[in-house]
């Protein structure tokens, strides 16, 4: 095998795992934004967090905030 096609292998390698770690990371948040109720996400987050301390889990602050600005939204209409 040559060095570029070695490098090629490496670089696909290094590309599907960053894809796949994005994607674990904001397939979870995307479920929770379009399926659960705004009134169960804060609760949800608290349970979850209480359960898991991994860094996956660290979205959870994100979508709290993503929550008070679209609650803000809501009271302004």
């Amino acid at each position: 095998m040559s060095r570029l096609a070695v490098a090629g292998v490496v670089a696909a390698l290094v590309f599907v795992v960053v894809v796949s770690e994005i994607l674990s990371a904001l397939l979870p948040l995307l479920v929770v934004v379009t399926l659960v109720p705004p009134s169960e996400r804060q609760g949800l987050a608290e349970l979850l967090a209480a359960a898991d301390s991994s860094r996956r889990l660290r979205f959870w602050s994100a979508l709290r905030v993503a929550v008070a600005i679209r609650r803000r939204q809501h009271a302004g209409r």
